[in-house]
């Protein structure tokens, strides 16, 4: 077997509308599509990051008193979700201006290139990485 690529990334929400707008309108990513699931009572919205070959889904789930996620990034499980960016200086400043808080810079010890963490509504951390 041999598997190609991840075709998409889904992440579970507590508040389909401040994930929209984080992802969707600060962010920037596409809508593919978004439906209210009724057998479910939950929201699915995906989500398109990238172009190309290089396009990726992110699947959001918006579902009713989700539990909690665990505060210490090493549980098992999803530890976070890195994006690529050329420029992470102005990917930081561009955050910022959206009120979007990053922590600072640094290189990563193995790679030697640079990266940093911001978090999502629900704080699942997000990463920079050039």
């Amino acid at each position: 077997m041999k598997l190609n690529a991840i075709h998409h990334v889904a992440i579970i929400v507590s508040d389909i509308q401040a994930a929209k707008d984080f992802y969707v309108h600060k962010l920037g990513f596409e809508i593919i599509r978004e439906n209210y699931r009724e057998q479910r009572k939950d929201w699915k919205l995906d989500l398109k990051v990238g172009d190309g070959a290089e396009t990726i889904e992110l699947e959001i789930f918006a579902e009713l008193n989700p539990p909690k996620r665990v505060n210490r990034p090493e549980a098992c499980g999803l530890r976070h979700l890195a994006f690529y960016v050329e420029d992470i200086e102005k990917a930081v400043t561009d955050l910022n201006k959206l009120g979007i808080a990053c922590e600072p810079i640094r290189l990563d010890e193995y790679t030697q290139r640079k990266m940093t963490f911001f978090f999502d509504p629900d704080g699942l951390p997000l990463e920079l990485h050039e």
